[in-house]
């Protein structure tokens, strides 16, 4: 039979000592809108998240993604005449030049080159239809429950299309690779390859720096004006997204600061042991567990850990009578007993 101990705020050793000043959920221009923490995957705030809508550009975060994944960054792409052809946003390629993939990933991640992701698909997939066919399982993968890819660039098609939530569950498993959190960070490029050509990224608050780590722009007159930021500040990392959005660098910034404003993170259990109530031994979190929470649900917090008759269980946080993240917790083995335990045990016998 399980047991279900209940212990509060003392696990929460994470949580900053500073309060933190609460801002109203900002009003924003966008039709759709989320607002996430990165790490936890926790919605922070939210506009008609889930509609489906067409994307634009930003759908070129799958196709940098998957570029970067594939490993072949170092390999030389000789530029199509599909490529070269295609409308919309462009790096003005020829056919017949040639550039590393990496350098077309830049491309197409700072000017949104639409040359550029035909050349990036072509390149990866051998077809841009093809590529389409990677972006959705790698979709499925994600989770991404409303979307649907038909091309590597974002141009209008009515079966092309996502989420304000998809694409910030996209951004943030994005941001974990190194390599696609370098170029779109990056405000100014480079190439090696002739001609030289130097590309400023088109993405105003990354240009700007300070707490922005990347993002993406898009428009188009059906999808009207799309973007994606990534924003760090005080080792917590949130993703905005806006879709259809005549002010959205406005409501980029008012996310933002709502975000770091209202919400600190806290840690929730780790590998450091801890003691659940009326168990002798420790136990422990094979992964550090952190989660933002405002000052107000700090206050109505709790962990509950559920443990089976294997001594193995469940740790869950609480706020309120909602559950909101749950991780396996396991006894540790190399931990002597704790001078209470040691006491309580004398006092038993005794």
């Amino acid at each position: 039979m399980k047991k279900s101990w209940l212990f509060a705020l003392i696990l929460l050793l994470g949580i900053a000592a500073m309060p933190s000043a609460a801002k109203a959920e900002p009003s924003l221009s966008a039709q759709q809108a989320v607002l996430m923490e990165m790490e936890s995957g926790r919605v922070l705030a939210q506009k008609d998240a889930h509609a489906r809508r067409p994307i634009a550009s930003i759908t070129k975060i799958m196709t940098a993604l998957l570029a970067v994944e594939s490993g072949r960054l170092n390999e030389t792409a000789a530029v199509s005449d599909r490529a070269r052809q295609i409308e919309g946003s462009s790096l003005y390629l020829e056919k017949g030049d040639k550039l590393t993939l990496e350098e077309l990933v830049y491309g197409l991640m700072l000017r949104s080159g639409n040359d550029a992701a035909i050349a990036i698909s072509e390149q990866v997939a051998g077809s841009t239809e093809k590529f389409a066919v990677l972006m959705n399982e790698r979709a499925k993968k994600l989770g991404m429950r409303n979307t649907s890819f038909m091309n590597p660039h974002g141009l209008d098609d009515p079966a092309h299309y996502s989420s304000a939530y998809d694409m910030a569950l996209l951004t943030s498993e994005a941001m974990k690779n190194k390599t696609f959190r370098k170029i779109v960070s990056t405000s100014v490029y480079k190439t090696k390859s002739k001609p030289v050509r130097v590309w400023e990224n088109k993405h105003r608050l990354v240009r700007n720096g300070g707490i922005i780590t990347g993002g993406k722009t898009g428009f188009t007159k059906k999808s009207g004006r799309t973007l994606v930021t990534t924003a760090e500040e005080n080792g917590m990392e949130v993703v905005a997204v806006t879709l259809n959005a005549p002010d959205d660098w406005l409501d980029h910034t008012s996310l933002f600061s709502y975000a770091f404003s209202s919400y600190k993170k806290a840690v929730i259990v780790g590998k450091t042991p801890f003691t659940v109530p009326g168990e002798e031994e420790l136990f422990y979190a094979k992964k550090l567990v952190r989660y933002p929470m405002t000052d107000k649900e700090k206050k109505s917090a709790y962990l509950r850990v559920v443990l089976g008759p294997d001594k193995k269980g469940t740790a869950e946080l609480w706020i309120g009578k909602e559950k909101q993240v749950s991780t396996p917790v396991y006894r540790s083995k190399s931990s002597p007993p704790s001078f209470w335990t040691k006491l309580k045990k004398e006092l038993m016998i005794w």
